[in-house]
């Protein structure tokens, strides 16, 4: 097979489509007005900036009162979890449960607010990537502000049980956030089934350009600002609309859940991809859950024993194949993905994992692509490494 080009990284980012960026380029161009002004360029502005923000709203099962434009998924997060522990300590709530798998834009924040005085549980996982709901339980009490706990990971795509661990939340008092970044577009998120209070997203994981996103406010909840600013989005969220942004993810959401059947095909491709790697290649295990109906359609995490993962990725970057090792935020640094540690891979498997995560544009050539040139260069790395030779003169392998 010739040299191809294959984009297999969705899970970092995505390409903005073509409608999307049609959608904007007026308001790049023509339309420059600040939705804030009373002339007729702003009141122009005024009026789309409610329009996307309807749109949205619709496709979320939400009213359009509570969504809120941010400049991306983790400034949602912070606004989130800040918001509302800031909230939550003036009653006397000072306690924060969340996961050991999240994104590093929560965790992150958690341990912030640790240095504040705040405490934080992170509840474990199991195997497969599944959040603990007893943990939830043994570790909530009556000053618990917030549980955040993501939809679905971005690296392994194993789907949370949310609604089940917003019920406990609620029993307790606390408000219950969703980190859904990466779960919106290949699941159907409606924020009353979830029974969430918040919710974040983030428009470049749906083919809007990179620095748009959004966090859903339940309505009669109340969360402090993390931006002060100007009396924008409803005094709640300082700083100029922006209004091409704010466009073109009105138009990345609603295209995303018209694109939500063409998820069953994803799934099966990757599903395909998933059975012949793993039959093909020795010594290699599939990291998270099995359960298709629990695992995002496009996500296959695949850990190779006794190879480092950079090395893969380059190998892979030389021949047109763009993958990852994990999460996109991390990709500087050389420790294992703290999400396969904490479903118990061990270190050096970690090491050697591929995340592979596909779309509706990713077509059944690609993927036999990927089986082309995937087996020969895991072979190659191991005839390099020491490990596997003195595997197998142990006769291990």
């Amino acid at each position: 097979m010739e040299k191809r080009f294959v984009y297999a990284d969705n899970a970092a980012t995505t390409a903005v489509s073509k409608e999307v960026f049609e959608a904007m380029k007026p308001w790049l161009t023509e339309k420059w007005g600040n939705p804030s002004s009373l002339h007729a360029l702003g009141r122009e502005a005024a009026v789309a900036l409610e329009n996307a923000r309807a749109r949205i709203a619709a496709c979320l099962g939400a009213d359009p009162k509570e969504i809120y434009f941010t400049s991306c998924g983790s400034e949602s997060d912070n606004w989130a979890i800040k918001g509302a522990a800031y909230a939550g300590r003036q009653k006397g709530r000072t306690h924060i449960i969340t996961s050991a798998i999240e994104h590093h834009a929560v965790l992150h924040t958690c341990a912030a607010l640790e240095k504040e005085g705040f405490t934080v549980t992170y509840v474990g996982v199991d195997a497969e990537g599944f959040v603990s709901i007893d943990e939830v339980k043994a570790a909530i009490s009556d000053k618990t502000a917030v549980v955040a706990i993501m939809l679905a990971n971005n690296e392994i795509g194993t789907v949370e049980p949310i609604a089940e661990i917003a019920e406990v939340a609620h029993a307790h008092g606390a408000l219950m956030f969703t980190d859904a970044v990466q779960a919106f577009g290949s699941l159907d998120v409606k924020v009353k089934e979830l029974g969430v209070d918040l919710l974040s997203l983030s428009g470049h994981k749906i083919h809007a350009p990179k620095g748009i996103g959004l966090l859903y406010v339940k309505k009669g909840v109340r969360i402090a600002n993390l931006i002060d600013g100007g009396g924008q989005e409803r005094g709640k969220r300082g700083g100029t609309e922006n209004m091409p942004y704010i466009v073109g993810l009105a138009t990345a959401v609603e295209n995303a859940y018209a694109n939500l059947p063409a998820m069953r095909r994803v799934a099966e491709l990757r599903d395909d991809l998933r059975d012949k790697i793993l039959a093909e290649i020795p010594h290699s295990t599939l990291n998270g859950t099995r359960d298709d109906s629990r695992r995002l359609p496009g996500n296959l995490n695949i850990g190779f024993e006794y190879i480092e993962g950079e090395s893969m990725l380059l190998l892979l970057d030389a021949e047109g194949i763009c993958a990852s090792t994990g999460s996109a935020c991390s990709s500087a640094s050389l420790d294992p993905s703290h999400v396969l540690l904490a479903i118990g891979v061990p270190h050096e498997r970690a090491h050697g994992s591929l995340r592979l995560s596909i779309s509706s544009e990713t077509t059944k050539e690609d993927a036999d692509y990927i089986l082309e040139k995937l087996p020969p260069i895991i072979k190659r790395l191991r005839d390099m490494s020491p490990l596997y030779e003195e595997a197998l003169k142990a006769h291990k392998v």
